[in-house]
């Protein structure tokens, strides 16, 4: 997943963070806007998660810090809720003039309200999506309800959120009262797919029953199960995003982003010369990914270049290979590093004794173990990782045939 930082500024200068994360042929179909949840930032691992999986099925997705959080710009006073849906309008006005303008809105718990907020004011919006969204946005002044005479009184006052402090006064408080969200979810009219957990205990339910019951047609509910509010487990986030995908493919064209088809062979490699210089997408039967060189040699860096592929291949095999082999023998290895270079090497730096000094190619392996292992066990792992598949594969005879095809 190729990621690209963004200049973004809001409706009042400030600088919002801001990241488009492209699918792996780096040619998203749609584009998406992904709004976080109150006081989080765009760089919560779930955020991540979900965005990866959208590109999984073709999406650009922009992630974005709302003002005063993460490392956006301002003061978290002043990202009240009509703030949020403002740093939505600027990143989708940031998008439609210099990429494509956004189909999809996602949102998770209050970014959920804000996107339904965005949405009904974005034509150029087809779709959105919430996560664990309230269906009221005065549901957020719970977390500061007993700090609302002192807040009135001091204007400026220190409060505590998810066990962070923060600085808000009345008129982030007030603002959260002028939003009649289930009216406007009423009257968006597009297609809203609704995720709850029925267990959420940040966001109860019932917000999703009430968000359901006033949307239109097409609408669609799913449920997470026993997933808390945050995502914070992985399998979560990835099933949220991987629903996501599939669920708009029923509201979008997705005929531009086909998978290539590999033909009953093991992978199919694709350079399409008139849009690339060396931008090769490449698919196994179940796995697209990219190749690319970098810009110093002519290329747009999109993805690893060949020889990194072919490290990986022998760093990944190295890897399983060890952790095989130590399970077998139920030694305590617990994590494996396998650190490969690639190299042009002259024979006699290498001390070979050849016929004819050369210039050979070279695989330099390191290996680091995490565990409790003494010194002859790391010596038969590091054996044990010369004898791994490719690492034989690379060691051996090679055969290749080359085939034309009509």
């Amino acid at each position: 997943m190729q990621s690209k930082k963004l200049n973004i500024k809001n409706s009042k200068g400030l600088q919002l963070q801001a990241y488009l994360e492209l699918p792996a042929n780096q040619k998203p179909n749609n584009y998406v806007i992904f709004a976080h949840c109150f006081t989080c930032s765009s760089s919560l691992k779930p955020v991540k998660n979900i965005s990866r999986a959208l590109t999984n099925h073709g999406f650009g997705v922009v992630r974005f810090d709302f003002t005063g959080l993460g490392k956006s710009q301002g003061e978290f006073a002043d990202s009240h809720f009509s703030a949020n849906v403002d740093d939505l309008l600027a990143v989708n006005a940031y998008m439609e003039t210099h990429y494509e303008a956004p189909s999809l809105l996602v949102g998770h718990s209050l970014g959920g309200a804000a996107v339904i907020v965005a949405a009904s004011q974005l034509d150029n919006v087809k779709a959105v999506a919430t996560i664990g969204a309230p269906s009221t946005t005065e549901h957020v002044k719970r977390h500061f309800s007993h700090q609302f005479d002192e807040i009135a009184q001091k204007g400026d006052v220190e409060v505590n959120i998810g066990g962070r402090p923060f600085k808000i006064n009345q008129e982030f408080v007030d603002d959260f009262d002028k939003t009649d969200l289930p009216k406007i979810t009423k009257q968006l009219r597009k297609p809203i797919l609704i995720m709850h957990a029925p267990f959420d205990k940040t966001v109860g339910i019932d917000n999703a029953q009430e968000l359901f019951i006033n949307a239109f047609h097409p609408k669609s509910f799913v449920s997470l199960d026993d997933a808390d509010h945050l995502l914070l487990v992985e399998k979560d986030s990835n099933y949220v995003g991987d629903m996501i995908g599939t669920w708009v493919q029923r509201y979008f064209d997705t005929t531009n982003n086909e998978i290539l088809d590999t033909q009953d062979e093991q992978l199919v490699a694709h350079l399409n010369l008139l849009e690339d210089k060396f931008t090769t997408s490449m698919q196994t039967k179940k796995h697209s990914f990219i190749a690319d060189e970098p810009e110093s040699f002519g290329g747009d860096d999109f993805g690893p270049s060949p020889y990194d592929f072919l490290s990986a291949a022998l760093a990944s095999c190295t890897a399983m290979t060890v952790k095989l082999y130590a399970e077998r023998k139920k030694w305590d290895l617990q994590e494996v590093f396998v650190y490969i270079t690639y190299s042009k090497k002259h024979s006699q730096d290498l001390i070979l004794d050849v016929d004819k000094p050369t210039r050979l190619d070279h695989l330099l392996k390191k290996l680091k173990f995490i565990g409790k292992l003494d010194d002859s066990q790391k010596e038969k792992l590091k054996e044990i990782a010369s004898k791994c598949p490719v690492h034989r594969t690379l060691l051996s005879e090679i055969v290749i045939e080359t085939e034309v095809l009509s």
